[in-house]
């Protein structure tokens, strides 16, 4: 990673704040609560003795994030203020859970009374697809965190930034939120762009999502409790499917395109699993140290076998002449668990193993299920962050959780990288030891 400087930590803001939040009035009965922060509260980047020490060795101010939280002074009057909320890309848990936080404390804690839904994504705010607005209430959204998906449909691909301003200029909003992954979050980052140029002040104000936990500078991303507790109940049925016969192989395939936190959580939680293959971890299937190898003797040590693999992971083995890309410009994945089922079955023929194969991809049963509750709890405090940042005038942001607070992370740093297993860390060595299996298969 690049070296991140205090100034890449800074918040775009719209201007001066001078409305009276109307918090204060809710809680002048609580007069030793201070619930109340100020952009003057930081968040270390790095909260190690030895990164503190070393910046003030160096006479440096070290680098925080700006915590989040409620502001005494507002950018805009609530009175006259009105909002939108726009879901885009994949499904994930908790996506409603987060729409229904925003539109309660939008309403309740601010009194903003116009908050449009916009329909199936960056779509809906092009006049010509002619998507209509969504109105949300608290009685609206009473319900939508029972249910799984997104209320508001989503969408992929980018739209024309230009048309997308346009359409927030006439219906005159001040605040956009956004719900999305690293296409959308840099979306979100020319929408505020553009409206400044236009001399509009909008709020654009991001809660990331990404089930694969990929997104930079948060600690995890909401939805992927829930995903890692889904994928836990394939293994543990690939786990008996595989032990209870001869010779039996389960093999479960997982989310995770460039990330392999999900197969590798899934796996710690379970402590049923042999191997583990993520994107961040090339390896080979033949010859003495490959895994076919591996998977055979570790067969023959007990007799089955359970192997759960990311979806990114091996890309590696596929030819790369014809690979395709969605709309939204990802590389779109060759099956690994189809190369793998192959191999398997190939290598029990040829070496007369009378292996018992179970394949499971549970992929899109996890990414439409409801949010359990620790991610609804998480959902709700993002949301209710998300709101404070943008009335008290943040844009191009994103709510963020680092080291237990939650903070206000510029999307331009947020989708600086991508987050991974770092193959020489904690998480991965942790695998390691719990599965058995070789570091490495090459």
């Amino acid at each position: 990673m690049t070296v991140i400087h205090p100034s890449d930590l800074e918040v775009p803001t719209l201007g001066s704040c001078a409305v009276e939040s109307p918090l204060q009035r809710h809680w002048d009965h609580a007069e030793e609560m201070e619930i109340f922060v100020s952009d003057k509260d930081k968040i270390l980047l790095h909260d190690s003795l030895k990164s503190v020490a070393t910046s003030i060795a160096h006479n440096e101010t070290p680098a925080a994030f700006e915590l989040a939280g409620p502001r005494r002074k507002l950018f805009f009057d609530p009175g006259n203020s009105s909002c939108a909320i726009v879901t885009c890309g994949g499904l994930c848990p908790g996506i409603n859970d987060v729409i229904r936080g925003l539109v309660m404390q939008a309403y309740h804690r601010y009194g903003l009374r116009t908050i449009h839904g916009i329909r199936c994504g960056y779509e809906g705010l092009i006049k010509d697809y002619g998507h209509p607005l969504v109105d949300l209430t608290p009685e609206a959204v009473k319900n939508i965190h029972s249910l799984g998906g997104s209320v508001l449909g989503t969408s992929r691909g980018p739209q024309d930034i230009a048309k997308i301003v346009e359409r927030l200029c006439e219906l005159n909003i001040n605040i956009l939120f956004i719900i999305g992954g690293d296409g959308t979050l840099r979306g979100a980052s020319q929408i505020s762009a553009e409206s400044q140029r236009r001399n509009h002040p909008i709020s654009v104000v991001s809660i990331p999502k990404t089930i694969d936990n990929d997104i930079m500078f948060t600690d995890k991303s909401f939805g992927y409790d829930t995903a890692c507790a889904a994928a836990v109940e394939a293994i543990k049925a690939a786990h008996a499917e595989a032990r209870t016969v001869r010779n039996g192989v389960g093999l479960v395939k997982l989310m995770g395109r460039h990330s392999g936190f999900i197969a590798c959580s899934a796996a710690l939680a379970t402590s049923e699993v042999d191997f583990v293959l993520i994107p961040e971890v090339s390896f080979t299937l033949e010859g003495e140290n490959g895994f076919l190898e591996a998977l055979h003797q570790r067969i023959r040590r007990t007799g089955h076998a359970l192997i759960v693999v990311a979806e990114g992971a091996g890309q590696e083995l596929f030819d790369d002449s014809d690979r395709d890309t969605d709309l939204s410009g990802n590389v779109l994945l060759k099956d690994i668990g189809l190369l793998l089922k192959g191999h398997i079955e190939k290598y029990s023929k040829e070496h007369s193993l009378d292996l018992k194969f179970k394949y499971i991809d549970p992929s899109y049963m996890i990414r439409g299920v409801p949010a359990n509750p620790q991610d609804g709890i998480y959902c709700v405090r993002l949301a209710q962050n998300a709101v404070h940042a943008a009335m008290a005038g943040k844009t191009a942001t994103a709510i963020g959780c680092w080291h237990g607070h939650y903070v206000h992370v510029p999307i331009s740093l947020a989708v600086s990288a991508r987050k991974q297993v770092d193959p020489k860390g904690d998480l991965w060595h942790s695998v390691i030891e719990a599965t058995g299996q070789s570091p490495k298969f090459n």
